[in-house]
Formats: structure tokens, C-alpha cells, sequence
């Protein structure tokens, strides 16, 4: 596992090449924010988790539990689902709109719809405890 990389994965990379060609500019990796978000929108207080199906239990078919220790992956993925949602909560209550973009979400074929989705996003005005998941 000391392989895999928590930042500039692929599916990330890809997100932050569509924002920026959008023309938003933002911040990456910000620590001082519950879960140390992917991208920062600090004026708009908008905030991108780019989140890996396997890591972080998607449910699109991409998170199939491995058969060896099955316990011990269970338990690992459940903590990741439930850290995710505890600090989606707590940026939504600091007044961040958060949305997530799945890894699938990345693939080929998705790019449109991604890139429209983004847009809607960022263009929304930001509400108090607003956020979007899908």
C-alpha cells in the first residue's frame, strides 16, 4: 500500500487539467480544512474531492472487496467511508459547498458530463451548507 498515492493521482490530474482550462483557478490541498480537500475555490468557498471507487466505497462495481482478509478490508473501507462524510459535514457547516467527482466519473466517455456538472458547480452560488454528491 506504500504505493498508492493519497495526491496527483490520475482521476485528480485529470479534474484539475478540466477546472483550469475552464479558467477557475484554485488551491490545492489545503490543511487547514477538514480532510485536507483536493481543490480549494477560496473566493467562491467551493471545494473538489477527487475520491478513488475502491478507497472510498463508490458502490459503482470498481469497489470489490478483496477475498484474502476480507475483516480487515471491510473495516479499513467503512473508516474511509465514514471520515469522508464527517468532513463533508463539517466543511458544510463552515459555509463550503463540497461536491465529489468519482474516479469513474474520469473515464472516457464521462468528460462532458463531468465538465457540465463542474461548471453548474462553480457558477452556483455558493448557499450556506450546500454541496453536491453523486
Amino acid at each position: 500500500m506504500a504505493a498508492v498515492k493519497s495526491k496527483d493521482t490520475a482521476p485528480e490530474m485529470i479534474v484539475r487539467r478540466m477546472v483550469h482550462a475552464l479558467g477557475f483557478r484554485y488551491r490545492l490541498h489545503v490543511r487547514a480544512l477538514p480532510g485536507t480537500p483536493d481543490m480549494v475555490f477560496p473566493r467562491l468557498r467551493k471545494i473538489i474531492n477527487v475520491s478513488g471507487c475502491f478507497w472510498h466505497m463508490h458502490g459503482c462495481g470498481r469497489c470489490r472487496i478483496p477475498k484474502s482478509r476480507r475483516r480487515y478490508w471491510m473495516a479499513k473501507l467503512n473508516r474511509n467511508s465514514a471520515r469522508d462524510k464527517t468532513n463533508q459535514r463539517l466543511l458544510r457547516r463552515a459555509g463550503w459547498g463540497v461536491m465529489v467527482v468519482w474516479e469513474c466519473q474520469t473515464r472516457r466517455g464521462f468528460s462532458d458530463r463531468l465538465q457540465a456538472r463542474i461548471i453548474a458547480f462553480l457558477k452556483r452560488p455558493s448557499l450556506p451548507g450546500e454541496g453536491t454528491r453523486a
